[in-house]
């Protein structure tokens, strides 16, 4: 793979973005779920979906323009992080990471460990109610777990959803 750069998102990145998103979405039930959970996140990536999330991603930079960085290499963005900024740290009382995806090729390479890095870079400078940086992730997802197990991520409560 060709040298990949990690860098804040800025307004023109917004339709790769918007590619990278649905490839996480589309992932999230892809394998962790069965068909209905796929066919559930797939449902949502319409249009306005589409326009919702990417002006709530620009008030997110525009709160901090660190907290969504982008893989970039020679042909374009690979792949991103999505720290929830400050205003949003009550949540979870702690740093929230949102999102963290990288295409499928890409993966392995030692690029999602450079996301990661900007991921604790953004939420250490976070005046935070506790000092830690949460997420959450599919227990089925065996690859994202052992990837946040080497980071030093610990099982911290368990999140449940029902249909409303």
């Amino acid at each position: 793979m060709t040298e990949v750069t990690v860098r804040p998102y800025d307004d023109g990145d917004a339709d790769e973005l918007w590619s990278l998103k649905r490839g996480f979405e589309l992932g999230l039930g892809h394998g962790t779920g069965g068909d209905d959970k796929g066919a559930t996140y797939a449902a949502k990536l319409t249009e306005s979906y589409r326009r919702k999330w990417l002006a709530w991603v620009e008030r997110c930079v525009d709160e901090d323009p660190d907290c969504v960085q982008l893989a970039v290499h020679e042909e374009g963005p690979i792949g991103y992080v999505f720290v929830l900024p400050a205003s949003l740290a009550f949540v979870w009382d702690a740093a929230v990471l949102n999102e963290l995806y990288l295409d499928p090729p890409a993966r392995g390479t030692g690029v999602a460990d450079d996301l990661m890095e900007a991921a604790l870079a953004c939420a250490e400078k976070q005046d935070l109610p506790l000092e830690r940086l949460v997420l959450d992730v599919d227990r089925e997802n065996d690859r994202a777990r052992a990837f946040y197990d080497r980071w030093g991520f610990e099982h911290w409560g368990e999140m449940v959803a029902r249909e409303l």
